[in-house]
């Protein structure tokens, strides 16, 4: 091919597969000026103005605007400086869109109200300080005052969420259900409770092996019955519920008696709300974690079990 070719419109549309009205566009805004004309005054246009469309339609395919289009053909700006700008910019867009399809998505799913889903909207765009702050809040009314013990340090580190920079749709919608989660009084009071009953169980006894909660240790010895299909209210259930509440006993340093019962069902009540393992649930997906295995098929069981031989 000869260096001084030169193309009319047409032919540059054939060459390019773009219109001829988009040629004379680009051409009007002087990202493809003509090299020339012809004798009847026609726009030719030679092989850098092919390379130069060849090159503007690449980047509009992209997403890229016309001017910054224009500065990159002029040289004024390098194509590495444009496509790292218009990269982050994609990455802004892209996890803006990632925070309405979870708003969406949820709003299906639970037939949520126009205040609701304003509600979920709001949390969805938070920036990552902003959401800091709102955990932060969240932790402080559940752990404030109890923080200072090293083991609430721990706990409160367990429950905190990382949402990453580039998170997937998963992760987004279980950062709003966990964030509209954590704004729900009720549930703060709950998992308040908790906290104190537990740092109650800390403080009685000067041991390390009391820090191992009354669920764990409902969820390990109960195991075996609950896979054996035993009637909490059955003769067969009693030697379990005894195993249980004498190694509660054992580490609390109380009496096996009514009282320890009556004490330990509203511990294991507590432990038992549904929104406390919903909320370890969503925050395994946010920071990427193993699911955390369900207490509640062991903890219903024995709270049955212990509602049935606590007298009335």
């Amino acid at each position: 091919m000869n260096g001084d070719t030169l193309y009319s419109i047409g032919e540059l549309a054939r060459r390019t597969g773009l219109t001829v009205k988009a040629i004379r566009f680009y051409s009007d805004r002087g990202i493809v000026p003509p090299t020339g004309r012809s004798p009847a005054g026609y726009r030719r246009y030679d092989l850098d103005a092919l390379a130069r469309l060849e090159l503007v339609r690449t980047l509009r395919d992209l997403g890229l605007d016309l001017t910054t289009i224009k500065k990159v053909v002029d040289r004024e700006v390098t194509l590495a400086e444009v496509a790292a700008a218009h990269a982050e910019a994609l990455a802004v867009q892209i996890r803006t869109l990632r925070l309405r399809r979870a708003v969406l998505t949820a709003v299906a799913r639970r037939g949520s109200t126009p205040e609701e889903m304003d509600l979920m909207h709001q949390l969805a765009k938070l920036s990552e300080e902003e959401r800091r702050r709102l955990v932060g809040e969240f932790l402080d009314t559940v752990f404030g005052g109890l923080d200072a013990d090293a083991g609430f340090v721990g706990i409160r580190r367990s429950m905190t969420p990382e949402l990453p920079d580039e998170p997937g749709a998963e992760q987004v919608e279980a950062w709003v259900e966990l964030a509209e989660l954590s704004q729900d009084p009720d549930f703060r009071a709950s998992i308040r409770r908790m906290a104190e009953q537990h740092a109650a169980e800390r403080a009685r006894v000067d041991d390390p092996v009391v820090r191992r909660d009354a669920a764990a240790l409902v969820r390990d010895l109960v195991g075996p019955a609950l896979a054996a299909g035993l009637d909490p209210a059955s003769p067969e259930a009693d030697p379990v519920v005894a195993a249980v509440t004498a190694r509660y006993a054992q580490l609390s340093g109380r009496p096996d008696d009514v009282d320890l019962r009556r004490r330990l069902t509203t511990l294991l009540e507590t432990a038992n709300d549904p929104r406390r393992e919903r909320y370890l649930q969503l925050l395994s997906v946010i920071n990427g974690w193993t699911a955390p295995e369900s207490l509640a098929p062991a903890l219903d069981w024995f709270i049955r079990a212990l509602r049935a031989r606590i007298p009335r």
